[in-house]
């Protein structure tokens, strides 16, 4: 294809060099040639990503697949199955306070650039045009990739869109570019996931050396947005979003935040039941006691995002509400959780036997076959990827939601280890917690990682995420970030706050149940407050409000899945045990925002955590907002 038919090339004199060097090029046209450029050419069944070093090693990355029911990628590696926590490096000298590349490497980022790009002068590409975010609230964007790597321009294409080279306006003036070299991984990284942010003034440049779609493209592309809504005063969410419908046609709109793994792709699913119909709500690891609710009707679910939000002042209605928008094409969802048929027949069927093509990562089928969410590729014998994912344009997401939407609750999901007396842990977070306005900033600011991440190379240890729980994917500064959320649950006076734990409550191994419970029941509530007598406050102020008592279609919840104290198998002593975890790590996260720059209000709440506050303490800071407790 000609490059010079596109005028916004000859703009660009790093990629016109490029083009014009390259032994040749293909500018994409839509996923379906990059679903037959992904093996190779349309008559192959699979393909092996392999590379030439300089050492004259030959290294393959990834095996793809044509399955009929799209493409299955495995890679070698099994680090390079989930995501690198470290992988971001800064090549400019644009305020931030992530590590840049001359502090690592001893020297400026110019030199592996321009080498960069030499590589990429002698391989085949594969060129594309996308929006970050969406039509109305992204900008235009490039992709250049090895045309041999075309499964990660493909992955990346279903996630933010393609457009037609052919039918790019004359306005077209990309302000991001993405450029894919993963033999640099081995070269120069010792097999690290490096993906290096340059922020040129006049395009944010991606240098990629990964084919690992989750740091090098999806988050990138979360990078460029971020840095976008800090420059004009708005924030991108890591979170999911869902309308909820109950059986009498109400409608709450839940928005799920947190670091990953703790439940943004599940809030947008039916919760699981067993073959009789029943939900298992908790197994207790020391009894092996099990107990089940049963409700034949659960609430109907339109999920509006999964992922990654938009909620730009464009969209905003001064309702008192914050108005989010999805800011991708397809959702990257992980089904690690699924692990056998039948599980999410929902979710099953619609993978097995979808409209168009999908893309499956980390999931063992072979070429001809049907790809099953539940048959996970073994990092070794007898242990399955944590990480396994499909992408799904949202475009085929039963009953999704495209238009921006006011949300009711804003949840944030924390993966929490078992906790017992005689191994005491964080894992006290009850059923759910009601969050005065000022903890869920703190919560925001702290972004617990979570207890046996599945998206994430890590150690067991409690970790943050960073600020927004997006912070791995930012590249300014913290103190920024914290002022921007502080002062969007400023703003919005009418949206709700919770905390809900995932995989364990205390003793009990629960799944993700809390999450599927907590939405129906808040549902079914609608706006209706909770009386004094519903709740107290939590023995640990960190959690805001605990439930006494609540009734989910008329079953009572045991008391000890609401407040973890009184589990026999916790008690005082193992809760406060791990309350003491919690407030260490409160403590040790939220000193650094203790900036000059960090707004006033922040300073005053982060300093009453430091001083443990009481729930009391931090109602005042926000007194004109919606509260759950009905008022006196």
């Amino acid at each position: 294809m000609e490059k010079g038919k596109y005028s916004f090339v000859k703009k660009m004199r790093d990629l016109d060099e490029l083009l014009e060097r390259c032994p040749g090029f293909q500018f994409a046209e839509n996923v379906d040639q990059l679903f037959e450029l992904s093996c190779g050419s349309a008559e192959n069944d699979s393909f092996k990503v392999k590379y030439d070093l300089p050492d004259n090693r030959t290294v393959t990355e990834a095996i793809v697949a044509r399955v009929r029911n799209g493409i299955a990628v495995n890679y070698i590696e099994p680090y390079m199955r989930r995501r690198d926590p470290d992988c971001m490096l800064i090549g400019d000298d644009a305020p931030s306070d992530k590590p840049r590349f001359k502090d690592r490497f001893g020297k400026d980022f110019s030199d592996l650039r321009k080498e960069t790009f030499d590589w990429l002068a002698s391989q085949e590409l594969a060129v594309f045009a996308f929006r970050t975010g969406n039509d109305k609230n992204g900008d235009d964007a490039l992709a250049v990739v090895p045309l041999n790597a075309a499964f990660f321009a493909l992955g990346l294409a279903m996630l933010q869109g393609i457009a037609s080279p052919a039918k790019l306006p004359d306005s077209f003036s990309p302000k991001s570019i993405i450029y894919v070299a993963p033999t640099f991984r081995h070269v120069y990284f010792d097999g690290k996931q490096i993906v290096v942010h340059n922020r040129r003034k006049e395009l944010y440049e991606i240098f990629s050396y990964n084919l690992y779609p989750g740091p090098s493209a999806k988050k990138g592309v979360y990078g460029v947005l971020i840095h976008k809504g800090e420059e004009e005063g708005w924030v991108v969410p890591h979170c999911s979003a869902v309308q909820v419908v109950t059986p009498y046609d109400n409608i709450v709109t839940f928005m799920h935040e947190g670091a990953s793994g703790g439940g943004k792709s599940e809030m947008l699913e039916q919760p699981h039941r067993l073959p009789d119909g029943r939900m298992l709500k908790g197994r207790n690891i020391v009894t092996g006691e099990k107990q089940y609710i049963e409700i034949p009707r659960t609430c109907e679910i339109r999920p509006l995002c999964d992922d990654m939000a938009l909620c730009s002042p464009s969209i905003q209605k001064d309702d008192g509400k914050l108005w989010i928008v999805d800011a991708e094409n397809g959702w990257f969802l992980r089904v690690n959780h699924i692990t056998e048929y039948g599980t999410d027949p929902k979710l099953e069927k619609l993978t097995a036997q979808p409209p168009s093509p999908l893309f499956f990562l980390n999931i063992d089928a072979v070429p001809n076959s049907r790809a099953l969410i539940w048959e996970h590729i073994e990092d070794l014998p007898g242990k399955p990827c944590p990480n396994p994912r499909v992408i799904v344009p949202r475009s085929i997401y039963p009953n999704v939601v495209t238009k921006p939407v006011a949300i009711d609750y804003r949840s944030f999901g924390v993966r929490t280890p078992p906790c017992t007396r005689e191994k005491p842990s964080y894992g006290i977070i009850g059923l759910f917690h009601i969050l005065p306005p000022a903890l869920a900033w703190l919560w925001r600011l702290v972004a617990p990682r979570g207890f046996s991440n599945p998206s994430i190379v890590d150690e067991e240890a409690m970790s943050s995420e960073g600020v927004g729980s997006y912070w791995a994917f930012s590249t300014g500064l913290k103190v920024n970030q914290a002022n921007l959320l502080l002062e969007q649950i400023e703003r919005n006076t009418e949206t709700r706050y919770i905390l809900i734990p995932n995989q364990y409550i205390g003793a009990w191994e629960t799944g993700f149940m809390p999450q599927w419970l907590i939405r129906d029941y808040l549902a079914r509530r609608g706006a209706a407050h909770f009386q004094k007598e519903q709740i107290t406050e939590a023995r640990c102020s960190l959690l805001g409000y605990a439930l006494k008592s609540i009734r989910i279609e008329g079953v009572r919840m045991t008391h000890w899945f609401l407040e973890v104290n009184t589990q026999p198998e916790v008690g005082d002593e193992g809760y406060d045990h791990g309350a003491k975890i919690l407030r260490d790590f409160f403590i040790d996260n939220l000193s650094q925002f203790l900036q000059t720059e960090l707004n006033a209000l922040g300073r005053r709440i982060i300093e009453c955590c430091l001083d443990i506050g009481g729930v009391d303490d931090y109602e005042q800071f926000f007194p004109n907002h919606t509260h759950f407790i009905q008022s006196d």
